[in-house]
């Protein structure tokens, strides 16, 4: 089994420990936290399960081969970077880092020493999301149209980033899943406002524009009373409606659509009324799938779905929607540098 440390114990900390404790290809040797206080109430109070306060400490342990960072965004380069020069394989919470030449440090440190770099873009590994990424790659949803994405709900207002960089990650994370090969974002455009006067954006709209011509759009907002978390993928043979909060009906495929004939003596619209069906989906938790997969990538000593890349990719757009931000929503090119 391979010795896994999880470094940070708070929001999102106990959630990796869970997961690891249930992998059995992972055994978790160390809880790693500031407040060595908190890590040991995670813990519980009959665990065998080391607790500490050091960072150094934790790398210095041989036992331990792979560490899980779920420590607050501005941090992940330093706790990031110092696991790898340690010679460990790492597991790192969305984003990778605070900007796109951190996190390009990161994936030529990792790639330098032939160490997994994994990121824990969570919905990835939901069964819907794979289905989607089949749909799509398989062809069976045809060209891709357009994708639209609405992630809203009440809280959390974080202290040290805006909810572009809080919620959007999902977005283009699952968008980075499920594009067809040769289809890339090219470039970005983002609107927001700040109605509570936190110094940063609040509410949030992106519209990312692809290669092949079609736009995916996302709405991020941490002010809705309700919360709302669909994504729609339309091509031009199906489209796909995903409602990540109906726990009976997730995901619906629909035959329905507009179609345009190019017959130069009869160019016309069309409109497709066909059958809608909800393919049937596995249960699990998708962080037990970014375990697994994160075990297998370092036994298999393979890249994982979610690698270092996957998170450059994501960090590029998300760099270029805060440049859009601050110039008004102009579109702004993505960073074409090395993936």
């Amino acid at each position: 089994m391979v010795g896994v440390a999880v470094i940070g114990a708070g929001y999102w900390g106990p959630n990796l420990v869970r997961n690891i404790q249930a992998t059995p290809q992972l055994h978790l040797k160390a809880l790693c936290d500031l407040n060595i206080t908190r890590a040991r109430e995670v813990l519980g109070r009959y665990s065998t399960v080391h607790a500490t306060g050091s960072l150094t400490e934790t790398l210095a342990d041989p036992e331990i081969q792979a560490v899980a960072v779920a420590t607050p965004a501005a941090t992940h380069l330093d706790v990031a970077l110092a696991a790898l020069e340690a010679g460990k394989h790492v597991l790192v919470e969305k984003p990778l880092a605070s900007s796109y030449e951190d996190g390009l440090k990161l994936v030529n440190a990792a790639d330098e020493r032939g160490l997994v770099l994994m990121l824990d873009h969570t919905f990835c590994y939901t069964p819907v999301v794979r289905r989607l990424r089949r749909l799509v790659h398989d062809g069976e949803l045809g060209d891709i149209q357009y994708i639209d994405s609405v992630r809203i709900n009440l809280g959390l207002v974080q202290p040290d980033i805006d909810v572009l960089w809080d919620l959007a990650p999902h977005d283009l994370s699952i968008l980075d899943s499920v594009l067809p090969r040769g289809v890339t974002p090219v470039a970005v455009a983002a609107h927001g406002s700040d109605p509570m006067h936190t110094g940063k954006a609040c509410v949030a709209y992106i519209s990312v524009q692809l290669s092949n011509g079609a736009i995916a759009h996302a709405h991020v907002n941490w002010l809705s009373p309700t919360k709302i978390r669909t994504m729609i993928v339309g091509g031009s043979k199906h489209t796909a409606v995903w409602n990540d909060l109906d726990p009976t009906q997730p995901l619906a495929v629909y035959n329905r659509g507009v179609d345009w004939s190019e017959n130069p003596e009869a160019k016309r619209v069309s409109y497709r009324i066909g059958d809608m069906v909800a393919p049937a989906l596995p249960t699990g938790e998708a962080l037990r799938g970014v375990m697994a997969e994160f075990a297998a990538a370092i036994i298999e000593k393979r890249a994982p779905l979610t690698d270092g890349r996957s998170g450059l990719r994501v960090l590029a757009q998300l760099e270029a929607a805060s440049a859009s931000y601050a110039a008004g929503g102009t579109f702004v090119p993505v960073n074409g540098g090395t993936f």
